[in-house]
């Protein structure tokens, strides 16, 4: 498993409650990175040492993590990273969709048009790289990287734009839950990176046009084929898009489930 780099700790150690939100930050973290894997089982000793965190840090936090349902407690195997199955893909989609439905009705009035062009740009940049002649987007780790933060960015800003700390909250956490039914590493693999972006850039347009029917209508398609990619696409293919020189490899010993 990958380690969060050691900190050097000088002059008193932070109050607790400060030690549980940064073992819960690592812990996040650990799912974008692929560290922590769904069904994944893992002892609280091991999150100790995942999150380079103190052990009753961890402890504090799992209740957190368990009203979230993101882990749960297995009688006799210990605590389990939330498995993937059909009924936690549908309502994960389902809390997403509500949530970005909302929000963009208001961010097609919210949004100033220099930040809806800073979007833009962002996205075309990523084009630009990755169509660049000769360029192989598959051994481009950090177009990849890039391109993922460019992606979820713009859909947390809609979500954020709302002003609604509750919703912000409820939102981040189902992104979690949503990255985990990614399972490998991004959600934008090489072959999806392009469509991906042009997907992103037909919806900024109707944003910069202030048509919010517009806007929802290719929302909702962005996600609805999200939903069904995660339904359709058989985890090896995912795999398969990708070299195995920058492949994450999952824990050693440890599960991975579709």
């Amino acid at each position: 498993m990958k380690t969060v780099a050691s900190r050097k700790r000088a002059g008193t150690e932070p109050a607790t409650g400060s030690q549980r939100a940064r073992a819960y930050h690592g812990f996040t973290q650990q799912i974008l990175s692929g560290g922590i894997r769904s069904g994944q089982f893992i002892s609280q000793r091991e999150l100790m040492t995942l999150l380079d965190m103190p052990l009753g840090a961890v402890r504090e936090m799992i209740p957190r993590l368990e009203a979230a349902g993101l882990i749960k407690t297995v009688p006799q195997r210990g605590l389990q990273i939330a498995p993937v199955d059909l009924k936690l893909i549908h309502n994960a989609f389902q809390v997403r969709s509500m949530i970005e439905r909302e929000a963009v009705l208001n961010f097609v009035h919210a949004a100033s048009d220099e930040e809806l062009q800073a979007i833009e740009a962002s996205h075309r940049d990523i084009l630009r790289r990755a169509s660049a002649p000769g360029h192989n987007a598959a051994s481009d780790v950090s177009l990849l990287d890039d391109a993922q933060a460019v992606d979820w960015g713009l859909h947390d800003r809609l979500v954020d734009a709302l002003g609604n700390d509750i919703l912000s909250d409820i939102y981040r956490v189902n992104s979690l839950r949503v990255r985990l039914i990614k399972l490998e590493h991004s959600v934008i693999t090489p072959a999806r990176l392009i469509p991906a972006m042009q997907e992103h850039l037909s919806f900024i347009a109707a944003l910069l046009q202030r048509n919010a029917a517009e806007a929802t209508r290719l929302l909702d398609e962005h996600i609805h084929s999200a939903r069904n990619r995660v339904m359709s696409t058989p985890l090896e293919q995912v795999r398969q898009e990708w070299p195995s020189s920058i492949t994450h490899q999952p824990p050693q010993g440890k599960s991975i489930e579709s």
